[in-house]
């Protein structure tokens, strides 16, 4: 486990919508190097930079076209490696996001894999024997190469399918997981990550990684192979390199799989989404963070904790903000009910993440799909950095932007917040203070649920030595918890604990040491 994570906070960039320095519109390396030091003065000591590699941009990135080369829009791969060394320069750490599963059609894999005569690639990707031979079971696409075959997709049209092999192969045309060519596969995406960390990258998110190993059991143990041969060549080649899945079940990903970090992920009706995006689900919003949501903290405890019981002391299930494929947290909670969220997510186990522009409240904007972005890309609009023109984010005209801009005259911005001592953004830098002064509120410091009640609040926590408890409705509430000699050690709202009681006033949120 690389040591670092311990009090590692993570800020997730989008890399189009952040900063543009060349006034084309779009967001670049030079503009997130620019903004080291906001983030760095944020609290945020690392960083997750969504792909950018070159690509078409039929999925914003997601559909890669070159593992090794930097989209031109973004810059340079120079202009990388000069990020990686100006974070590091700040105490900063840098994480790639690493699209294994497949690439763009464009790639030059996949054009080479397209070709009738036999080649080195031609089982790089999963093709059938013939073109009127569906792949059952799967998406695919056929009728566009010269190959006498179709080919399997992972998710978009845009997206082939990258061959690691089944677990079980039913059909004549589908591989075993140790046939070379499946390991050549394997072997190709460890190449790219060795290029990237022997360059200063610090780590990867991976992108969909349970989607590797076709025909898996319900176990994964195909795919978490595949990750502990990677997590084998990480331990001994780069064993301060971090590793985070998109997967949502640590049991597998950390467990089996070999991964340091797992997110726990918003899927409707799930624990997580019971937090601040019920109305997912049917019957109203019962939102926990909501004030009048009259939420049930049980809701997610009983959900987390599998999870977090299954890969204590082995990795970290970590909690996040948002993501570039969730609604943003404002769309539904005001700043206050923001407060009591981020006071919760920056206080729990795990490595937390901040999406950027939730630290000062960005809305989720109903705006039209970009590069196969549909619902999600409102949550990718540009960062707003002040009141000028376009939000500080660029200085091209409005109709040349990446998306378009918050337009209402309440649009949060940074320059205004922190400017305001009790702003959203101002208590986000309070909060992540407090957890990088606070050992006991660190990764891997204990957890231990004290007081929490189906459909009563307050909800009161242990982290190692310290007492959390919060109270997110509009009611003052009590709990009999003793404290014992702690005192306040920091505090949203207001409350007391005494005579062996906890009280919190509405909206309130209190640490006790």
């Amino acid at each position: 486990m690389p040591k670092w994570l311990k009090d590692a906070v993570f800020y997730e960039i989008y890399p189009q919508s952040f900063y543009d320095t060349n006034g084309d519109g779009i967001g670049d390396l030079n503009g997130i190097i620019e903004k080291l030091d906001y983030i760095k003065g944020l609290g945020c000591n690392a960083l997750w930079i969504n792909p950018c590699y070159d690509s078409p941009f039929k999925d914003a990135g997601y559909d890669v076209r070159d593992y090794k080369k930097v989209a031109p829009r973004y810059g340079t791969n120079s202009d990388l490696y000069r990020l990686f060394g100006e974070a590091h320069r700040r105490g900063m750490h840098v994480l790639l996001d690493l699209v294994p599963g497949h690439t763009s059609e464009e790639h030059e894999w996949f054009l080479k894999s397209s070709k009738e005569e036999k080649n080195e690639y031609s089982n790089r990707y999963i093709w059938t024997n013939n073109c009127f031979q569906p792949a059952k079971g799967f998406l695919y696409i056929g009728g566009e190469a010269e190959r006498n075959g179709v080919y399997v997709l992972n998710f978009f049209k845009s997206q082939p399918a990258l061959n690691y092999g089944f677990l079980k192969p039913e059909e004549d045309w589908q591989l075993p997981m140790d046939h070379p060519d499946c390991i050549a596969t394997r072997e190709a995406m460890k190449d790219v990550m060795r290029f990237w960390l022997d360059h200063g990258c610090d780590g990867f998110r991976v992108d969909m990684a349970d989607s590797l190993v076709k025909n898996d059991d319900e176990n994964k143990s195909g795919t978490s192979a595949v990750w502990w041969d990677v997590r084998q060549m990480l331990d001994e080649e780069y064993p301060e390199a971090a590793f985070v899945s998109e997967w949502n079940c640590p049991r597998q990903s950390i467990t089996a799989g070999g991964f340091h970090m797992d997110f726990f992920l918003n899927w409707a009706g799930n624990g997580y989404s019971s937090l601040m995006r019920d109305y997912e689900t049917p019957g109203g919003d019962h939102s926990f963070f909501k004030k009048d949501g009259k939420g049930d903290i049980t809701r997610f405890l009983e959900d987390y904790l599998q999870g977090y019981t299954a890969s204590k002391g082995e990795g970290y299930y970590c909690l996040l903000t948002c993501n570039h494929d969730t609604r943003r947290p404002r769309y539904s909670l005001d700043e206050q009910e923001l407060k009591m969220t981020y006071a919760f997510l920056f206080t729990m186990p795990g490595v937390p993440y901040l999406y950027y522009g939730d630290e000062i409240g960005m809305r989720y904007l109903e705006v039209p799909t970009k590069e196969g972005g549909y619902a999600r890309t409102g949550s990718r609009t540009p960062m707003q950095w002040n009141a000028q023109k376009n939000a500080g984010f660029s200085t091209c005209p409005a109709d040349a932007l990446y998306l378009p801009v918050d337009p209402s005259k309440d649009a949060p911005n940074v320059a205004a917040q922190e400017a305001d001592e009790n702003s959203l953004l101002n208590t986000v830098k309070a909060l992540l203070t407090l957890r990088h002064e606070e050992e006991d509120l660190q990764a891997d410091a204990d957890f231990e649920v004290v007081y929490a009640k189906k459909g009563e609040l307050p909800f009161v926590y242990r982290r190692g030595a310290l007492l959390v408890a919060m109270n997110p409705s509009g009611e003052s509430v009590s709990a009999p918890v003793d404290a014992g000699e702690r005192k306040v050690r920091f505090a949203i709202g207001e409350g007391q604990a005494e005579n062996g009681t906890i009280t919190l006033a509405p909206q309130s949120f209190l640490v006790l040491k």
